[in-house]
Protein backbone atom coordinates (compact mmCIF):
# COMPACT_ATOMS: atom_id res chain seq x y z
CA UNK A 1 0.00 0.00 0.00
CA UNK A 2 1.40 3.25 -0.95
CA UNK A 3 1.81 5.83 1.45
CA UNK A 4 0.18 9.65 1.24
CA UNK A 5 2.80 11.98 1.97
CA UNK A 6 2.53 16.18 2.04
CA UNK A 7 6.31 17.46 1.68
CA UNK A 8 6.67 21.16 2.35
CA UNK A 9 9.58 23.05 -0.23
CA UNK A 10 10.77 26.10 1.83
CA UNK A 11 12.83 26.75 -0.85
CA UNK A 12 14.89 30.04 0.13
CA UNK A 13 13.35 31.32 2.80
CA UNK A 14 13.43 31.40 6.73
CA UNK A 15 16.22 32.14 8.26
CA UNK A 16 17.06 30.36 11.65
CA UNK A 17 14.70 31.41 14.38
CA UNK A 18 11.86 31.39 11.75
CA UNK A 19 12.65 27.92 10.60
CA UNK A 20 12.43 26.98 14.26
CA UNK A 21 9.40 29.08 15.05
CA UNK A 22 7.41 27.30 11.78
CA UNK A 23 7.81 23.78 13.06
CA UNK A 24 6.09 24.90 16.07
CA UNK A 25 3.57 25.27 14.34
CA UNK A 26 3.51 23.06 12.06
CA UNK A 27 3.64 20.31 15.73
CA UNK A 28 0.97 22.41 17.20
CA UNK A 29 -1.18 22.54 13.95
CA UNK A 30 -0.98 19.13 13.38
CA UNK A 31 -0.80 17.26 17.19
CA UNK A 32 -4.42 16.15 17.03
CA UNK A 33 -4.50 14.94 13.24
CA UNK A 34 -4.60 11.30 12.66
CA UNK A 35 -1.38 10.60 10.11
CA UNK A 36 -1.55 6.83 9.96
CA UNK A 37 0.15 6.48 6.79
CA UNK A 38 0.97 9.36 5.83
CA UNK A 39 4.14 11.15 5.99
CA UNK A 40 4.89 14.98 6.48
CA UNK A 41 8.29 16.55 4.93
CA UNK A 42 9.49 19.74 5.31
CA UNK A 43 12.79 21.05 3.52
CA UNK A 44 14.41 23.94 4.93
CA UNK A 45 17.19 25.59 3.62
CA UNK A 46 20.50 23.87 3.84
CA UNK A 47 22.12 25.86 6.98
CA UNK A 48 18.88 25.15 9.02
CA UNK A 49 18.83 21.38 8.50
CA UNK A 50 20.33 20.73 11.75
CA UNK A 51 18.34 23.15 13.79
CA UNK A 52 14.93 21.53 11.99
CA UNK A 53 16.11 18.22 12.42
CA UNK A 54 16.17 19.25 16.53
CA UNK A 55 13.16 21.30 16.55
CA UNK A 56 11.38 18.23 14.55
CA UNK A 57 12.56 15.66 17.15
CA UNK A 58 9.85 13.85 18.94
CA UNK A 59 7.19 14.55 15.83
CA UNK A 60 5.77 13.06 12.85
CA UNK A 61 7.85 15.76 11.16
CA UNK A 62 10.50 14.67 8.84
CA UNK A 63 12.84 16.79 7.83
CA UNK A 64 14.71 16.81 4.36
CA UNK A 65 16.91 18.57 2.36
CA UNK A 66 16.17 20.56 -1.17
CA UNK A 67 19.04 19.18 -3.18
CA UNK A 68 22.51 17.17 -3.23
CA UNK A 69 25.28 16.91 -5.54
CA UNK A 70 26.34 13.95 -7.35
CA UNK A 71 30.09 13.73 -6.33
CA UNK A 72 31.21 11.58 -3.08
CA UNK A 73 33.46 15.16 -1.98
CA UNK A 74 36.08 17.10 -4.48
CA UNK A 75 36.05 20.39 -5.26
CA UNK A 76 32.75 22.17 -5.56
CA UNK A 77 32.03 25.16 -3.88
CA UNK A 78 29.10 25.94 -2.20
CA UNK A 79 27.74 22.13 -2.93
CA UNK A 80 26.98 19.82 -0.78
CA UNK A 81 26.94 15.63 -0.55
CA UNK A 82 25.56 12.72 0.42
CA UNK A 83 27.95 11.51 3.29
CA UNK A 84 27.10 15.34 4.54
CA UNK A 85 23.64 14.97 5.03
CA UNK A 86 24.07 11.91 6.44
CA UNK A 87 25.78 12.80 9.06
CA UNK A 88 22.98 14.95 9.92
CA UNK A 89 20.65 12.40 9.97
CA UNK A 90 18.80 13.14 6.41
CA UNK A 91 17.53 10.71 5.41
CA UNK A 92 15.66 12.45 1.66
CA UNK A 93 16.47 14.91 -0.66
CA UNK A 94 14.61 16.64 -3.30
CA UNK A 95 15.72 16.19 -6.89
CA UNK A 96 15.43 18.09 -10.37
CA UNK A 97 12.91 20.47 -9.33
CA UNK A 98 12.19 22.53 -12.10
CA UNK A 99 13.72 25.66 -10.64
CA UNK A 100 16.89 23.79 -10.46
CA UNK A 101 16.63 22.25 -13.90
CA UNK A 102 15.68 26.31 -14.61
CA UNK A 103 17.69 28.36 -13.18
CA UNK A 104 21.14 25.61 -12.32
CA UNK A 105 20.69 23.85 -15.73
CA UNK A 106 20.33 20.98 -13.94
CA UNK A 107 19.64 18.54 -17.06
CA UNK A 108 18.50 14.94 -17.44
CA UNK A 109 22.08 13.76 -17.20
CA UNK A 110 23.14 15.26 -14.34
CA UNK A 111 19.69 14.31 -12.17
CA UNK A 112 20.66 10.93 -13.74
CA UNK A 113 23.83 10.85 -11.98
CA UNK A 114 22.10 12.71 -9.02
CA UNK A 115 20.06 9.75 -8.67
CA UNK A 116 22.28 7.32 -8.67
CA UNK A 117 24.17 9.19 -5.85
CA UNK A 118 21.04 9.61 -3.34
CA UNK A 119 20.11 5.84 -4.14
CA UNK A 120 23.85 4.79 -3.60
CA UNK A 121 24.32 6.24 -0.62
CA UNK A 122 21.15 4.83 0.97
CA UNK A 123 18.69 8.00 0.84
CA UNK A 124 15.49 8.50 -0.24
CA UNK A 125 14.79 10.93 -3.47
CA UNK A 126 11.70 13.18 -4.33
CA UNK A 127 12.16 13.17 -7.61
CA UNK A 128 10.97 15.99 -9.68
CA UNK A 129 9.64 16.39 -12.98
CA UNK A 130 6.97 18.24 -14.94
CA UNK A 131 6.54 20.62 -18.40
CA UNK A 132 6.47 24.08 -18.75
CA UNK A 133 3.58 26.18 -20.25
CA UNK A 134 4.56 26.15 -24.06
CA UNK A 135 5.06 22.36 -23.73
CA UNK A 136 1.08 22.28 -22.69
CA UNK A 137 0.12 23.92 -25.06
CA UNK A 138 1.40 22.32 -27.71
CA UNK A 139 0.33 19.27 -26.66
CA UNK A 140 3.64 17.54 -25.76
CA UNK A 141 2.97 17.34 -21.90
CA UNK A 142 3.20 13.84 -22.51
CA UNK A 143 6.21 13.30 -24.38
CA UNK A 144 7.91 15.81 -21.99
CA UNK A 145 6.89 13.95 -18.70
CA UNK A 146 7.96 10.48 -20.44
CA UNK A 147 11.54 12.03 -21.85
CA UNK A 148 12.34 13.04 -18.29
CA UNK A 149 11.70 9.90 -16.20
CA UNK A 150 13.13 7.77 -18.74
CA UNK A 151 16.41 9.81 -19.00
CA UNK A 152 16.74 10.08 -15.46
CA UNK A 153 15.33 7.32 -13.93
CA UNK A 154 15.28 3.96 -16.55
CA UNK A 155 18.69 3.16 -15.93
CA UNK A 156 17.44 2.11 -12.50
CA UNK A 157 16.44 -1.32 -11.29
CA UNK A 158 13.07 -1.55 -9.86
CA UNK A 159 14.20 -2.38 -6.49
CA UNK A 160 15.39 1.23 -6.18
CA UNK A 161 12.12 2.33 -6.15
CA UNK A 162 11.18 1.44 -2.34
CA UNK A 163 13.69 5.03 -2.01
CA UNK A 164 11.89 6.81 -4.94
CA UNK A 165 8.72 9.09 -4.43
CA UNK A 166 7.81 10.69 -7.69
CA UNK A 167 6.33 14.38 -7.88
CA UNK A 168 4.70 15.80 -10.89
CA UNK A 169 5.06 19.64 -11.15
CA UNK A 170 3.63 21.51 -13.84
CA UNK A 171 5.95 24.56 -14.39
CA UNK A 172 3.12 26.38 -15.32
CA UNK A 173 1.75 26.49 -12.27
CA UNK A 174 4.42 26.85 -10.23
CA UNK A 175 4.15 29.92 -8.23
CA UNK A 176 2.48 31.56 -11.00
CA UNK A 177 -1.41 30.83 -9.09
CA UNK A 178 -2.63 28.69 -11.54
CA UNK A 179 -3.27 25.10 -10.44
CA UNK A 180 -3.76 22.31 -12.73
CA UNK A 181 -7.02 20.91 -12.80
CA UNK A 182 -7.61 17.90 -10.53
CA UNK A 183 -8.31 16.35 -13.55
CA UNK A 184 -5.72 17.20 -15.42
CA UNK A 185 -3.63 16.46 -12.59
CA UNK A 186 -5.25 13.11 -12.37
CA UNK A 187 -4.81 12.59 -16.33
CA UNK A 188 -0.50 13.00 -15.62
CA UNK A 189 -0.18 11.11 -12.83
CA UNK A 190 -2.19 7.57 -14.22
CA UNK A 191 0.12 8.34 -17.77
CA UNK A 192 3.17 8.26 -15.23
CA UNK A 193 2.34 5.20 -13.34
CA UNK A 194 1.64 3.75 -16.66
CA UNK A 195 5.24 4.83 -18.12
CA UNK A 196 6.38 3.10 -14.38
CA UNK A 197 4.26 -0.08 -14.64
CA UNK A 198 5.80 -0.51 -18.22
CA UNK A 199 9.38 -0.66 -17.41
CA UNK A 200 9.26 -1.78 -14.00
CA UNK A 201 5.94 -3.73 -13.34
CA UNK A 202 2.49 -3.04 -11.89
CA UNK A 203 3.97 -3.99 -8.73
CA UNK A 204 6.40 -1.41 -8.67
CA UNK A 205 3.80 1.66 -9.80
CA UNK A 206 1.46 0.41 -7.72
CA UNK A 207 3.43 1.06 -4.66
CA UNK A 208 5.56 4.21 -6.02
CA UNK A 209 3.75 8.01 -4.51
CA UNK A 210 3.28 10.17 -7.00
CA UNK A 211 3.00 13.66 -5.45
CA UNK A 212 1.38 16.82 -7.49
CA UNK A 213 3.22 19.97 -6.99
CA UNK A 214 1.16 22.77 -8.27
CA UNK A 215 0.44 25.45 -6.68
CA UNK A 216 -1.69 23.16 -3.97
CA UNK A 217 -3.19 25.84 -1.25
CA UNK A 218 -5.96 24.67 1.46
CA UNK A 219 -9.14 25.54 -0.83
CA UNK A 220 -7.98 22.89 -3.37
CA UNK A 221 -6.20 20.42 -1.80
CA UNK A 222 -8.67 17.96 -0.94
CA UNK A 223 -10.35 18.11 -4.43
CA UNK A 224 -6.91 17.36 -6.09
CA UNK A 225 -5.58 14.43 -3.66
CA UNK A 226 -9.35 12.63 -3.86
CA UNK A 227 -8.08 11.63 -7.16
CA UNK A 228 -7.28 7.76 -7.25
CA UNK A 229 -3.39 8.25 -8.43
CA UNK A 230 -2.31 11.26 -6.62
CA UNK A 231 -1.03 10.50 -3.54
CA UNK A 232 -0.30 14.06 -1.89
CA UNK A 233 1.69 17.02 -2.63
CA UNK A 234 5.08 18.63 -3.09
CA UNK A 235 4.31 22.12 -1.38
CA UNK A 236 5.62 25.42 -1.98
CA UNK A 237 4.08 28.65 -0.41
CA UNK A 238 1.48 27.58 1.05
CA UNK A 239 3.74 25.22 3.48
CA UNK A 240 5.46 28.69 4.58
CA UNK A 241 2.33 29.35 6.64
CA UNK A 242 2.23 26.50 9.59
CA UNK A 243 -2.04 26.79 9.76
CA UNK A 244 -2.22 26.52 5.66
CA UNK A 245 0.26 23.79 5.92
CA UNK A 246 -1.96 21.80 8.37
CA UNK A 247 -5.21 22.20 6.41
CA UNK A 248 -3.48 20.96 3.11
CA UNK A 249 -2.07 17.56 5.46
CA UNK A 250 -5.49 17.30 7.15
CA UNK A 251 -7.08 17.32 3.62
CA UNK A 252 -5.72 14.33 2.58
Amino acid sequence: MRQKIVAGNWKMNNDKAETKALIKGIKKAIKKLSLKNTRVIISPSYVNLSAAIKKADNSKIEVAAQNMHQAKNGAYTGEISADMLKSINIETVIIGHSERREYFNETDAILAEKMDAVLSNGLEAIFCFGEKLEERKSENHFAVVESQLKNALFHLEAANFKNIVLAYEPVWAIGTGETASPEQAQEMHAFVRETISKKFGKEVADNVSILYGGSVKPANAEEIFSKPDVDGGLIGGASLKAEDFAAIIKAI
